[in-house]
């Protein structure tokens, strides 16, 4: 393969049997009803089989009834037993508001407990217990005093002090943002190739789905073994190369390793049928072919984040079973493996699960039959219920009534520049993850044949990280069981994505870490935190040195031929946008 004359694959639709007219005109009928009643993305029909659930099983049970009940009451008598007999006294109005409504914060915060409890009824499904104590919680997070300007004293006390002026510009800050989500025009002070995303590269090679980015030594020698980066195409890649202070990227390439890493296409209504093997052929077996190439006969190490450590954990599986892949002959091996908030056991997704069974993965798929994809808004729309505090009504409260617009970074803009995915990629997705567990269970296929993690005998890094709503650390610490090798486990402080944007230097970083051995007896994830030491700052050096320790010596940089320079970094693909 000539990485430079390769020429942008087009991606054929699956072979599947069409569907007569009468069955595509009814099945387009039923699509829109159920996508007629979605409430804010959510499939209305999942969301009333777990209340009736729970209020048939509560029906049914008086004894339950009798103990929340009685659960009730203790609560209103704690309550008024901790009233003060009078309101004390308060020098203004405002001060007694505030008095009043804490109050009335505490009255909820006490029902809001009783609401958890109270849908812990015996009979009901976990999965609907668990959704109905999530939108218990974000019915009382609803009531919350804060939340609304009739009942919150400080927006009263700023539009006095500041004669409503708090209310013309949280008005002004509104309609920007109108203007930004229907204007994908609209500058930012952080744009890839400018601000962010600068660590010099090249784009050595491109297909329809990728583009390859190699990035530039900077040190005068390199590891010979290659670090291949695969992240997740939810979102742009560059969340691992942000500003020069907090890019991976160049983390990396400072400390001797020559990297690279995909740039994925952001997909429009004709690539609806790419699907996860699409994604897998294309993107990193296509990828590590171009790197053998240019790299000769060497292992490369490979990292993958989020769902890209997802199907990075499938590649390497694939590529270690004994039934070879069509492309294992131009394939390099793989020196390691990285997983980087990236889950591989989906029986316990966390918080994402609320929003994810058979009904309401079928509105979903109804809704992308439709367009042919998911927009990056309804993606978006799913991570704001799981933390609708902070990016719904915080948000709310401090740009729209307060006046205070958040100063912006380079991660709020990464994070506000969303991406398409494809009907079929999601859709599979979804079953094959979600609601099947397929590669934990060793039935996802690869080629027509199943894949097993067991198979890996590569050495793997895996990091969680200890606040992530989105691959849940536990969920990730289930690689231990299912891979058969020796696994470096290590937890981060921090979320999904501050907490691997976590740069040498960044105040209030720790970690803990634990090189697990085959041999080693297991240990659970409910007591690895307590039994591991914590570490202040950074975990990116500790990886490094892993790395380092399973590469070659460094050697003296080859230039790049010029037959694989395509285009600088970080090319065209990280620059599309679409109208959502």
């Amino acid at each position: 393969m000539n990485v430079a004359a390769e020429k942008i694959s087009t991606i054929d639709a699956p072979s599947n049997q069409q569907a007569t007219p009468f069955e595509s005109a009814t099945s387009k009928l039923d699509s829109a009803i159920h996508t007629m009643g979605a409430v804010m993305g959510l499939s209305p029909i999942a969301l009333s089989l777990a209340w009736l659930d729970w209020g048939m099983h509560l029906a049914s049970s008086p004894g339950r009834q009798m103990e929340l009940g009685v659960a009730a009451l203790k609560k209103a008598q704690s309550f008024v037993a901790e009233l003060p007999e009078k309101i004390p006294p308060q020098e203004n109005s405002i001060d007694g508001a505030k008095f009043v409504l804490g109050q009335w914060d505490r009255v909820m915060q006490a029902w809001r407990e009783w609401g958890a409890d109270a849908c812990k009824v015996q009979g009901v499904s976990p999965h609907h217990m668990q959704m109905n104590q999530f939108f218990m919680g974000q019915i009382f997070e609803l009531m919350a005093s804060k939340n609304w300007p009739a009942t919150n004293p400080d927006i009263w006390q700023a539009t006095l002090e500041s004669g409503g002026r708090n209310l013309w510009q949280g008005e002004q800050n509104w309609l920007r943002d109108r203007r930004r989500i229907h204007s994908p025009e609209d500058p930012t002070p952080y744009r890839p190739g400018h601000e962010v995303a600068i660590t010099p590269g090249q784009v050595v090679y491109r297909n329809h789905l990728i583009e390859l980015i190699c990035y530039t030594p900077q040190t005068a020698t390199v590891h010979p073994e290659p670090l291949l980066i695969v992240p997740s195409w939810i979102m742009k890649y560059y969340i691992l190369d942000l500003s020069p202070h907090n890019s991976m990227v160049k983390y990396l390439v400072q400390q001797g390793h020559q990297v690279f890493i995909l740039s994925w296409n952001n997909p429009d209504a004709a690539d609806r049928d790419l699907g996860m093997e699409d994604y897998l052929q294309l993107g990193v077996f296509d990828a590590l072919a171009a790197i053998k190439e240019i790299c000769g006969e060497v292992a490369v190490h490979s990292a993958g984040y989020c769902l890209g450590g997802t199907l990075l954990a499938i590649a390497a599986s694939a590529l270690a079973r004994p039934e070879k892949v069509s492309k294992a002959k131009r394939l390099p091996s793989l020196a390691s493996v990285t997983l980087l908030a990236a889950q591989t056991d989906f029986a316990e997704p966390g918080e994402m699960g609320v929003l994810i069974d058979d009904s309401q993965v079928n509105m979903i798929e109804d809704l992308m039959a439709q367009t042919g994809y998911m927009t990056g808004a309804q993606m978006a729309g799913s991570f704001q219920f799981l933390n609708s505090r902070d990016l719904v009504w915080n948000k709310r409260l401090r740009e729209y009534w307060l006046g205070v617009r958040d100063a912006g970074t380079d991660m709020m803009a990464w994070n506000a520049d969303v991406t398409r995915l494809p009907a079929r990629m999601h859709g599979e997705y979804l079953h094959q993850f979600f609601l099947e567990n397929a590669l934990a269970e060793g039935k996802y296929l690869v080629e027509g044949k199943p894949v097993s993690l067991q198979d890996i005998r590569q050495p793997m890094f895996v990091v969680g990280t200890a606040r992530d709503q989105v691959s849940p650390w536990r969920s990730v610490y289930k690689i231990l069981r299912l891979a058969r090798t020796d696994i470096c486990f290590l937890l981060a402080s921090g979320g999904h994505n501050a907490g691997i944007v976590s740069e040498p230097g960044h105040a209030k970083r720790s970690y803990q870490m634990h090189h697990h051995h085959l041999q080693d007896a297991s240990i659970s994830a409910d007591s690895w935190p307590q039994q591991m030491a914590t570490q202040e700052g950074s975990w990116w050096p500790a990886w490094q040195q892993w790395l380092a320790a399973r590469s070659s010596p460094q050697a003296k940089v080859k230039p790049l031929a010029a037959k694989y320079q395509l285009q600088a970094a970080p090319g065209s693909y990280v620059l599309k946008k679409f109208d959502e």
